[in-house]
């Protein structure tokens, strides 16, 4: 195929397929509630078209599209969610947004856009949630929000409006209720400016905004229950002035984190306005004002949780938190808190955080709060644990030590943990577990050990976990597990082995993983688990007839070999992840013992050979139907046509070495959804034409990121899109074929027909004209003849040659001639015995009768030797009629006709007649190698 065809683009595209540039499409085409469209990260700039008509939810962020015009988007009436956000949008045209009127969410934030238009927004009258934070709009046209009188949620932080007057268009929307506009440079908020009458607004925030005033002078938040100003003002000067303490009696959270206020103003702000509904509050960050200024002005009567982050706090006492005996949660997290006393005050406290900070250990502080239920102390310093560190916490569920020092766990530690649920140790350095958990801990559903130093797990070692369902042991040192260490755990359903010291050695008894009838999950990743055996005596998992899911990935030596009944017993396995193993081969048992899997993960191994996977061993997973294959060194995915995957919807076998893709594969999955084909070495020829047709067209089938493939071969196109292929050219049209063949038949046949019906003697004649024809050319390279005479004659004129013409030619004249019955060579054609006859003698003699005009033979006889007389021009044929027959009776046999007029000939003397006179000119005929002439001259009484 010439290069010119090959390069030929392909830009025919139909609305009803899955040709979408690049994006990806979850759900079916034709569907009007799930359809969803992402073209994300894919560095258009331009919309991508042509967009699902249907389409529901559509993502186009994070691309360069910097204009958008009426004409970029059809009429889509289905779209509830778009996403247009971080995609450089600098500007729209006036009239888009009317063809999406049913659009709920609309994100635009993170573009260029300068200005609201009145326009922009026109049409779209159900919408409820509008982003357009971190823009660079300056201005909002008066009546730019008048259409959306369904809005909810409206974003505009990170402008540049400047002045809270710019805002009042937005409060056109009755139903607005909350309002996002902080870090926009405003430098005074003053409530006359944004509106007189009130508003239905229920949560605002200001933060991040340079203001030096904060003014409420009417009361146009009757409905507010959220306000936040963190981080503004400057330099610690903002002025807070609420003309009304009532204002703001409907706010229940606010949020002043590194408010830049006076420390004595902290006063003015929390008490001389009424917070009568407040019960959230965050005073973080405002590091200048003591912890014990902030306590005491932050703990309002009905105040429930506070958060006091980031303030440098380093000690807490019984003091400090006096007016806080209200407290329901209380957050000290990221201080600086070395030391904390016993919390008597807190009896009503149920979550306390004290992560990141300075605690070495914990000294009984926690024994006067019966009510906590939520602790945590992680990423502090704490080295040792004591009996009465939680001792009295009956109502704690969850517990966070994670990320200290702790190297040891009292056997006591947890005596008085009956209602325990969570349970959080990681990242410490814990040797052992010892007796931490043996009858102890009857509701711990979550435990995690990860990042630790455990090297063995001992039998019993969790006997006291009856209601465990989740076990953590990932990234510690394990490499022994004794048999039936984790047999007290009825109720275990996930545990994590992963990242460990783990070999086949450690899991080659199968009671390691036994008494855990009801576990799901397995985690066995990151290990050193090889194999050398074909076939092991004790699969490890026999006992786990209930596992649903296993992890055996990233093993760090290899496994190389799976033995082909590893999975022996996971009667219940429904997902196996077994990439990054180097296998080279699967034995066609390998998933014998797995009927139910549907999900096989089989990425970063080294099937190179042929034979490394055939279609055996997928046969008894009949229900698979995500296969993920990717960057294993396959070279093509033939493999799984006799597979029998006919429930196969999503397949991945990005970064091999895949050259073609042919019809035969794509019909035996016919239910694939999802086809990912990156990365692979594309042959840019007619054999990949029907996949490339088939990928743009299919209207189930997606081929992800089909415009990312690019040909390896021919090297001319190496780097060029795969889709600059021109399929028309190796499309045939079959019909058309079809239709030819057939006229080909019937004209053959006809002709056919004709020529045998009318033709028939013509064709055999010229037949037999080119095998004499042939012969002759052979024969002339040959010198000297056999005989002097061939006989051409019929079988049943047989006796007169017997009795006359052999006694007198032979016999007495001594000619040698050729005769059917007796020079014939046995088991020779016949044909080829009459052409050797006539060219291996001198002349041909045919003898006429009724009998020989009759016979095949003796036609095919005279029409060899008349070829012989045309082309070598002498006489060599003598006629010799033993019958008179009418001239008007040759008439059928004008071959024979025609020789009659031509040449002279003998007729055979009637009865009674001399015969001596007809051998005398027999004899001269025989004897003459001139031309007719002379025969002629020689021969009389003969007709002419």
């Amino acid at each position: 195929m010439s290069l010119a065809l090959l390069c030929m683009c392909i830009s025919v595209f139909e609305v009803s397929t899955f040709s979408l540039t690049n994006c990806t499409v979850s759900g079916a085409l034709n569907s009007m509630q799930n359809l969803k469209v992402f073209c994300y990260k894919m560095g258009f700039r331009t919309v991508p078209s042509p967009i699902p008509r249907k389409v529901r939810y559509l993502d186009i962020s994070f691309n360069l599209i910097s204009n958008i015009k009426v004409e970029d988007f059809e009429d889509l009436w289905n779209l509830r969610y778009l996403n247009l956000s971080n995609s450089n949008v600098s500007w729209i045209q006036e009239g888009t947004a009317e063809h999406f009127p049913n659009l709920i969410n609309f994100n635009l934030a993170n573009n260029k856009l300068k200005r609201v238009s009145e326009g922009l927004l026109n049409g779209l009258v159900n919408l409820q949630v509008l982003r357009l934070d971190g823009n660079r709009i300056e201005s909002i046209d008066t009546y730019a929000f008048d259409s959306l009188q369904k809005i909810k949620v409206l974003n505009l932080s990170k402008n540049n409006l400047q002045q809270i007057a710019n805002v009042k268009p937005v409060l056109l929307s009755a139903g607005l209720e909350e309002l996002f506009i902080g870090k926009n440079n405003l430098d005074v908020f003053t409530s006359s400016d944004l509106s007189r009458t009130a508003l239905s607004l229920k949560k605002i925030v200001f933060s991040q905004n340079p203001l030096t005033k904060f003014e409420i002078s009417e009361n146009i938040f009757p409905n507010l229950t959220f306000l936040d100003i963190s981080h503004c003002g400057q330099n610690r000067r903002m002025l807070w002035n609420i003309t009304d303490k009532a204002f703001l009696n409907s706010v229940t959270a606010l949020n002043l984190t590194a408010v830049q206020i006076p420390e004595e103003s902290i006063t003015t702000v929390l008490h001389n306005t009424s917070w009568d509904s407040l019960n959230k509050l965050r005073i973080s960050e405002l590091k200048w004002i003591k912890a014990e200024t902030l306590t005491q002005y932050a703990c309002l009567p009905g105040l429930k949780v506070l958060r006091l982050q980031r303030n440098k706090i380093s000690n807490v006492t019984a003091q400090m938190l006096a007016p806080c005996s209200n407290l329901t949660e209380l957050d000290f997290g990221d201080n600086e808190i070395s030391q904390i006393s016993a919390l008597k005050e807190l009896t009503q406290l149920r979550v306390l955080h004290l992560q990141i900070n300075k605690l070495t250990k914990v000294e009984n502080a926690f024994r006067d709060l019966p009510m906590l239920e939520f602790l945590d102390l992680s990423r502090n310093r704490i080295s040792t644990l004591t009996c009465s560190d939680f001792a009295n916490l009956t109502q704690l569920i969850s517990l966070y030590l994670y990320s200290n020092t702790i190297s040891k766990l009292p056997p006591c530690i947890f005596k008085d943990l009956n209602n325990l649920e969570n349970l959080r140790l990681g990242s410490n350095k814990i040797l052992t577990l010892g007796m931490a958990f043996k009858n102890k801990l009857p509701s711990l559903k979550v435990l995690q050990l990860t990042y630790n130093k455990l090297s063995k797990i001992y039998k019993k070692s969790f006997s006291g976990l009856s209601n465990l369902r989740t076990l953590d042991l990932g990234d510690n040192q394990i490499f022994e597990i004794e048999a039936y260490a984790f047999s007290e755990l009825q109720n275990l359903t996930e545990l994590k082995l992963s990242s460990n010291r783990i070999t086949d050695k450690t899991i080659r008894d199968p009671a390691v993983f036994s008494g855990m009838p009801n576990l799901k999950s397995l985690e066995l990743y990151s290990n050193v688990i090889s194999f050398v055996e074909d076939v092991l005596q004790m699969p490890p998992f026999g006992n786990l007839g209930s596992l649903e899911i296993l992890t055996i990935h990233s093993q760090r030596r290899g496994i190389e070999k799976m033995p082909s009944n590893l999975l022996q017993g996971l009667t219940s396995l429904k997902m196996f992840y077994g990439g990054s193993m180097n296998l080279n081969y699967l034995h066609p048992d390998t998933f014998t013992s797995t009927p139910k899997l549907w999900f096989l993960e089989l990425s970063k191994n080294a099937f190179a050979d042929d034979g490394s996977i055939t279609a055996e061993v997928f046969h008894p997973i009949p229900k698979l139907s995500k296969l993920i294959i990717s960057r294993s060194q396959i070279h093509s995915l033939n493999f799984l046509i006799n597979a029998n995957l006919t429930r196969l919807s999503v397949l991945r076998a990005s970064e091999n070495t895949l050259d073609v893709i042919n019809q035969t594969l794509i019909q035996s999955l016919p239910r694939l959804k999802f086809f990912d084909l990156k990365k692979n070495t594309f042959t840019c020829d007619c054999n990949n034409w029907f996949f490339i047709n088939w990928a743009l067209q299919s209207n189930y089938t997606q081929v992800i990121y089909l415009n990312t493939y690019t040909c390896s071969y021919p090297l001319s196109l190496r780097s060029k899109s795969i889709l600059d292929l021109n399929t028309e050219s190796c499309n045939v049209n079959l019909d058309f074929i079809m239709f030819l063949c057939s006229l080909i038949v019937v004209m053959l046949t006809l002709l056919v027909s004709f020529v045998y019906q009318f033709l028939h003697w013509h064709v055999l004649y010229a037949y037999y004209l080119f095998i004499a024809f042939l012969y002759d050319s052979k024969k002339k390279q040959q010198h000297g003849f056999t005989y002097d005479a061939f006989i051409s004659y019929n079988a049943q004129d047989e006796p007169w040659v017997v009795k006359e013409l052999l006694p007198n030619l032979e016999d007495e004249q001594g000619w040698r001639l050729c005769l059917h019955h007796r020079d014939f060579e046995p088991g020779r054609s016949i044909i080829d015995n009459i052409m050797d006859g006539i060219y291996s003698s001198r002349k041909t003699i045919c003898l006429i009768t009724y009998n020989y005009l009759k016979s095949t033979w003796c036609s095919k006889e005279i029409q060899m030797a008349n070829f012989r007389l045309f082309d070598e021009q002498k006489d060599v044929l003598i006629l010799i009629f033993l019958e008179d027959i009418p001239t008007h009776q040759l008439s059928p046999y004008y071959r024979i006709r025609k020789l009659v007029k031509k040449k002279t000939y003998l007729k055979w003397p009637k009865r009674g007649e001399d015969t001596r006179v007809f051998w005398q000119k027999l004899r001269m005929a025989l004897e003459t190698k001139e031309g007719p002439e002379e025969e002629k001259a020689l021969l009389s009484g003969q007709e002419g």
